[in-house]
Formats: C-alpha cells, sequence, structure tokens
C-alpha cells in the first residue's frame, strides 16, 4: 500500500520504507489543492510586479537585483546550473529517494509556490525507480542542501543523470524510459525544488533507524560479555535505574537482563565479585545515554522532514509572502553531532570491555587474548588493534561540524550549518561501529566458549549465529576475514532479528 505525502505525517520508519525499500508514494489529494491555490497566489503577484526573493530577483549577494519577465523565464534554470557545483562520488541511491520524499513532504504544505507538475514528477520518479545522481559533497546546509539538490532539480528539465534499472543513464534517458514527462523549469519551480535541508535531514533520519539497531546489537554484545565475565547482575536491576529516571538506561537495563534471562549467573551459584569495573556495571547509564541523544534528535529530524524548509514561503490565506531562513540546518546538524559522539561513546565502552575478555589480569580465569595456545597463538590480540585504530578515527570524527561555519556568497550567506558534513562524518562513524562490535561479538563468543555455564537465552542465540558465520579460534589464522565476515553480520541485524525473535523486542 502506497506512503500518503501530507506534509504532516511522514516518519522515519516510513522514509526507510520508501527510499531504501522502495514502497510507492502518493501525494495526498488535499495537498495537491494547497500547491494549486499557492502557485495561483504566485502567479497574481509575479502579474503585479510583486518582488518576490528568488523568483523575480537574483539570490544570496545578488537578491537585490531584480529581473524583467524574460530573465525571470531564463533565471530558474541558470540558478539549477550554477547551483549544481558539488564534486565527488554519488550518494547512495536510497540517500537521494529520501531527500525527494522530504521535498515532496515540504511542498505538500502548499507554501512552496512551484507548479503542482514539480511535486508530482518527484513522487512519479519515487515510483518508477528514476533516481538522479548527486554527488556526496558540496552542500554546506544553508540554504538547505543547495548543490546536491540542484542535481536533482537538473532532471526537472531533462538534464543531468540518472540511475534507472541498474544503469547509470542521462537523465532524459532515465525519464523517457520510466515515461515520465519532463515538466520544465518556470517562475520559482527551480529554488523551491532545492531551498530545504532535506538531504542532511533524510540522510540522518536514515541513520538514526539503523544506530537504533546498532544500539540494541550493542547490548546483545555487552550481555554475552558480562556472561562471559562473569559478571554481578545487580547494576542492571531496572529498579536501578528507575529510582534516576532516564529512560535510556531504563531501556538498557531491561534488553541487557532480557539477553541474560535463564542464565546459571542469576541462580546465585556462581560466584561473582561484588563490584565489577565500570565498563561492566555503567554499560545501561553509557548506552541508555545513547539512546536519550538518539531520541532527541528523531524528534527533531521528523520535525524537520514534517515542517516548511524553503525560502521565500507563500502564504495563500495572507496573500504574503515571507523571506526567512527556514532552510537553515542547524535545527539538525546539531543533535546529529551528538548522535555521532553517543556512537563513538558506547564504541569506546565495547573496546573496554574487549579489553577485559583479553587481559589475563582481568578476565576472570579465561585464557590470555582467548587461545589456549598463548605464545604460539597470539589469539585475538591484534583484534584489539583493530578495534582500537577504528575507534581513534572515529573520536576523530566526533568533532562537532555544526559549530565550523565558514562564511560565502559575499558574506550574506556568513552563517551556515555544515550539517551535510554531519551526515557524512557519521557515515564514518556507523561503519567503523559495526566493525568495532563485530569484535566484541567475536571475542565473547569465543570467550564463552571456554565457560562451562547455561549462559542467557539471547545470549545463546546470539553465539549461535556468530557460530554460523565465524568459526572458533583454535589455532592462529588471518583475522580480516573474521573481522569482516562480523562486520557485515552486524549491519545486516541477523543477530539482532535472532534473539528479538526468541526473546522479545529490545525497546
Amino acid at each position: 500500500m502506497a506512503i500518503t505525502l501530507n506534509g504532516s505525517s511522514l516518519t522515519i520508519d516510513s522514509l526507510v520504507r520508501i527510499a531504501r525499500f522502495g514502497e510507492q508514494v502518493q501525494l495526498d489529494a488535499a495537498a495537491l489543492e494547497r500547491i494549486k491555490v499557492c502557485r495561483a497566489m504566485l502567479e497574481d503577484k509575479l502579474a503585479a510586479r510583486e518582488i518576490m526573493y528568488g523568483t523575480n530577483t537574483g539570490i544570496g549577494e545578488f537578491s537585490e537585483v531584480v529581473l524583467d519577465d524574460e530573465q525571470v523565464k531564463q533565471f530558474q534554470r541558470y540558478l539549477i546550473y550554477n547551483h549544481a557545483a558539488g564534486i565527488g562520488e554519488p550518494l547512495p541511491i536510497e540517500v537521494v529517494r529520501a531527500a525527494m520524499t522530504a521535498r515532496v513532504n515540504v511542498h505538500a504544505h502548499g507554501n512552496s509556490g512551484c507548479r503542482p507538475e514539480i511535486t508530482q514528477t518527484l513522487a512519479a520518479m519515487l515510483n518508477k525507480g528514476v533516481t538522479p545522481v548527486v554527488c556526496r559533497k558540496g552542500s554546506v546546509g544553508a540554504c538547505g542542501d543547495l548543490a546536491p539538490m540542484s542535481q536533482i532539480a537538473l532532471l526537472m528539465m531533462g538534464e543531468g543523470e540518472a540511475f534507472y534499472q541498474g544503469q547509470r543513464l542521462a537523465g532524459s534517458v532515465a525519464l523517457e524510459k520510466a515515461g515520465i514527462p519532463i515538466p520544465g523549469l518556470q517562475a520559482r519551480d527551480g529554488l523551491a525544488t532545492i531551498n530545504g535541508s532535506n538531504v542532511l535531514t533524510s540522510m540522518s533520519g536514515l541513520h538514526l533507524y539503523d544506530i537504533n539497531r546498532w544500539l540494541k546489537s550493542a547490548e546483545i554484545a555487552c550481555a554475552m560479555t558480562l556472561e562471559a565475565l562473569i559478571a554481578n547482575l545487580k547494576p542492571y536491576d531496572v529498579r536501578l535505574h528507575e529510582l534516576r529516571g532516564f529512560p535510556g538506561a531504563v531501556r538498557s537495563s531491561k534488553a541487557i537482563m532480557k539477553c541474560i534471562q535463564g542464565s546459571d549467573l542469576q541462580t546465585g551459584k556462581i560466584k561473582t565479585k561484588v563490584q565489577d569495573a565500570y565498563s561492566m556495571r555503567s554499560s545501561p547509564q553509557v548506552i541508555g545515554a545513547a539512546h536519550d541523544a538518539v531520541a532527541w534528535a528523531v524528534k527533531q529530524v521528523e520535525t524537520e522532514l514534517n515542517g516548511v524548509g524553503d525560502n521565500p514561503i507563500f502564504l495563500p490565506d495572507a496573500k504574503l509572502t515571507l523571506t526567512g531562513a527556514n532552510f537553515q540546518g542547524s535545527p539538525v546538524s546539531l543533535p546529529m553531532d551528538m548522535v555521532g559522539t553517543a556512537v563513538t561513546m558506547v564504541c569506546v565502552l565495547s573496546e573496554r570491555r574487549l579489553n577485559r575478555l583479553t587481559n589475563p589480569a582481568l578476565s576472570v580465569g579465561l585464557p590470555a587474548f582467548l587461545t589456549k595456545g598463548a605464545g604460539m597463538f597470539s589469539g585475538l590480540m591484534l583484534s584489539q588493534y583493530t578495534a582500537d585504530m577504528m575507534i581513534v578515527e572515529n573520536r576523530i570524527l566526533s568533532a562537532p561540524a555544526s559549530i565550523q561555519s565558514i562564511p560565502a556568497a559575499a558574506d550574506q550567506e556568513d552563517f551556515v550549518s555544515m550539517g551535510m558534513n554531519t551526515a557524512l562524518k557519521n557515515d564514518q562513524i556507523l561503519d567503523n561501529a559495526y566493525g568495532i562490535l563485530g569484535i566484541e561479538f567475536m571475542a565473547a563468543a569465543q570467550a564463552l566458549d571456554f565457560r562451562e555455564f547455561q549462559p542467557g537465552k539471547g545470549v545463546q542465540t546470539a553465539r549461535q549465529v556468530i557460530r554460523k558465520h565465524v568459526d572458533h579460534l583454535e589455532v592462529d589464522r588471518p583475522l580480516y576475514v573474521d573481522h569482516n565476515k562480523m562486520k557485515d553480520l552486524i549491519k545486516s541485524c541477523e543477530i539482532l532479528e535472532a534473539v528479538e525473535k526468541d526473546v522479545g523486542s529490545l525497546e
């Protein structure tokens, strides 16, 4: 069933279904009427020669230049040409599809002033699988994602490039093969297609979906390591966290204990320490803080997905044109900077637990570096090196982009969000995070192989899934193969889905 875009009900889950899984979209009938009403108002204002930014004036530093009637007809084309100024490899198809979805949802409010054909063409491209080729870099996150969105807008003129049915084609060819008419650009159409933070917001939405699942996987890995290190389970009692009151910590403690449920550790027959190290007993607080950061970011991203991120904005009821800065990406870049830092923080915690698994002075009787042949064999010693390298990279990437503004456009655009930098670095942070967590999972499974007690049901399930992909390390072998298998396994969420099938949702 198609997802209706009406300007107010787009969620991250729906965005993922459209962008990643190809679900169809339909423009709400009331939204289409709003678009038509707004366009009629704009055309009346053009006929009355009312000055409107980016419609019959230049943009940026040239906003005081008023265009004549002939220039108005040509301006949108040149606007798109000069803003299609990105660089680098193409963004993933799902990111571009998500940005197109978000832009349709902006138009659905009926405040952008474009012709309905523009919005309908974007929707048709989504439904028929025509995805513009969009360079990764070039946006500063205000006035929106101008460079990448302009590569999308090139298709409105039958120009640019697009992916269609597995091929990279000229835009006109892709549209023709898909049976989509080229709408062309008239007054306001080009700027209405590009003037919002849709790429950085949509990419962040996809990240938040994946990071939520990654954090749940981190709780499973934590549970496995706690079992392998014969942890005292009192710090994971939900009552402890309810007394403090942070929702993320409450959620995290419940998830960890769900995985451990049924373990011999719960019987009291196995002797444990009175108090474990911070990297063990504060896991719910740390992972929980990441959950809370993600919850705020989800609120911000979904607000932006359903807001009027455009400039200028037209109010048909008041017959009014307002210019402002609703394209500014800071409301998304700031929380997403924090989310990237939160993922790095949980990665650091994961590595500290990995250290306790491999260090014979800390591992509660486990063989050094999780090998019985220590000396001849090095076991998982070098796995920690690999995790450490990725953590240092993540620490570097965790420097906030939202404070890195560089003025442009002759200082007319003198504060920008750099939100696309936030999204791009979060992409790298998450990619490393899959690898770091995969190494902890691998070490925890290896450690549990040396224990003789019964682990929790969720922990057993996770270990069984791991063993389908990576064998116990009996003698040394090249570990890069195992590391990459584990990274792919975490990214696929196979462990998470198997555990949730057995013990219930970890949310």
